[in-house]
């Protein structure tokens, strides 16, 4: 953004620098333009020499010329000043060949114009003086005739002094765009910065401009926004929190009542094969599972909650693992394929929670597959990461629900039949276990028949 604006910014400066030579063009032109318009109403051309000389010089009226501030002197042949009225600049009566040179020379440096004109029969010089009002002295004339050489000089000296101007221009709007664009595109990284923080979750960020300009004004904007959310995440937080701490005291609660409930309700049922006994007994089952559960993820979501990992062999565990869920497997006439490595590979593992993931995964293939599906695991080394494939041929997961899988008391089984569906927690506690350990757990869509799951944890 800050390079983009920059140059947008420079660019602009650009047209302002084009703007400006063309300008600096007109203006001599039009300087040209009104020089040129006005020159006849000044009195300098209303009273020129030409108009007033004489052959005799003591018939020359110049009472108009110092009616109108000026001044008239002759100068004769001898270099002597023979007549003198008005404004007088010479201020001698008798000049030298030197003095009357260096007059001429000099008068263009003085602030008055000189009309000076020569007459031969009369043998003198007449020098009509007005005070100069304003004078600029620019004037480009070119003469064909003149020296190639002194030509080349004088072009090459207003070549470089056209250059000289244009680059000090050019260099003035590339610093004056270059602080123009700083100061709009360091507030608004700042801001964008804060910006980035709240996205990221930081929203303590706050923003100090130290401006006083409209900036100012988006930047308490931007503050007040952040306190604002702030103040809103706390609140969800300590809401969040206090929620999660009914959940599992209310399961911690009635965790012993429920299993009063049930042992009491499988002793009668083998006492009596009353079906209410045993609708009783199979409810009490699946109230305690699910409050197991329940206290289970709530406890893990609790801020206290910490596994016990321990530098443990991935293979040989994977291994013990599966072989406590083949009984589970035939039991339900499903098959099973075992790909796990004979090399040791060590990770820190908390083994009970760990084989809480596996078991929860079988558990859900067992209940929503056919009989006679193939679960398969195998077990891959991937950039020193451990990567645990848990995968079967069955229904699958549909399309619907893949992104919601692993949320709390989603279900597969929309209608939540008790005799067909779990909790829904099952795949959320073994998401969380195997974020605890450093790893994911992920749902692989790749196309294929069934579900395809995804395990991962670090090497050490």
């Amino acid at each position: 953004m800050k390079s983009k604006l920059s140059s947008q910014i420079l660019r602009n400066f650009w047209v302002i620098f084009l703007l400006t030579i063309l300008a600096t063009v007109l203006a001599f032109v039009l300087l040209s333009v009104v020089s040129i318009f006005i020159s006849g109403s000044l009195v300098k051309s209303q009273f020129s020499a030409s108009e007033i000389i004489k052959e005799d010089y003591r018939q020359i009226d110049a009472s108009a010329v110092v009616e109108n501030g000026g001044g008239v002197q002759i100068v004769d042949k001898e270099y002597r000043v023979v007549y003198s009225h008005g404004v007088d600049t010479i201020g001698k009566d008798q000049l030298t060949i030197q003095d009357f040179t260096t007059f001429l020379t000099e008068s263009k440096s003085k602030p008055y114009h000189y009309d000076i004109i020569y007459q031969p029969k009369g043998e003198f010089w007449l020098i009509v003086t007005f005070p100069t009002s304003i004078r600029l002295d620019f004037k480009l004339v070119h003469n064909k005739d003149a020296s190639t050489g002194d030509f080349k000089q004088a072009a090459g000296a207003i070549a470089f002094v056209v250059l000289s101007y244009l680059l000090i221009l050019a260099l003035f709007t590339f610093i004056y765009s270059r602080i123009t664009a700083a100061r709009i595109t360091v507030p608004l990284k700042k801001l964008c910065d804060g910006t980035r923080l709240l996205r990221e979750g930081d929203y303590s960020a706050r923003v100090d401009l130290r401006l006083k300009n409209e900036f100012a004004e988006l930047q308490n904007t931007f503050n007040e926004m952040a306190a604002r959310i702030e103040y809103e995440i706390a609140l969800r937080q300590k809401s969040e929190e206090d929620r999660r701490r009914l959940i599992l005291d209310i399961s911690h609660d009635l965790k012993n009542p429920l299993s009063s409930i049930q042992g009491y309700a499988e002793m009668l049922c083998q006492k009596s094969e009353s079906p209410e006994l045993t609708v009783i007994h199979q409810n009490s089952q699946r109230a305690n599972r699910l409050l197991n559960e329940l206290f289970e993820l709530s406890k893990m979501d609790s801020p206290d909650f910490a596994l016990k990992p321990v530098k443990t062999d991935i293979c040989e565990t994977l291994r013990q693992i599966c072989a406590e869920i083949v009984p589970q497997l035939e039991s339900t006439n499903f098959k099973y394929e075992f790909n796990i490595p004979e090399d040791s590979i060590y990770v820190m593992l908390d083994t009970g929670h760990f084989g809480r993931i596996i078991q929860n995964l079988t558990d859900n293939a067992v209940r929503y597959n056919p009989k006679g599906t193939t679960i398969s695991v195998s077990l891959t080394v991937q950039n020193k990461t451990v990567v645990i494939y848990f995968n079967d041929d069955g229904v699958g997961i549909p399309s619907h629900l893949v992104h919601d899988i692993f949320k709390p008391f989603v279900r597969v089984d929309d209608s939540r039949n008790s005799q067909t569906g779990g909790s829904g927690l099952g795949l959320s506690i073994a998401k969380k276990i195997s974020q605890a350990h450093g790893g994911n757990l992920i749902l692989c869509e790749d196309g294929n028949k069934g579900c395809n799951f995804k395990i991962t944890i670090p090497i050490i």
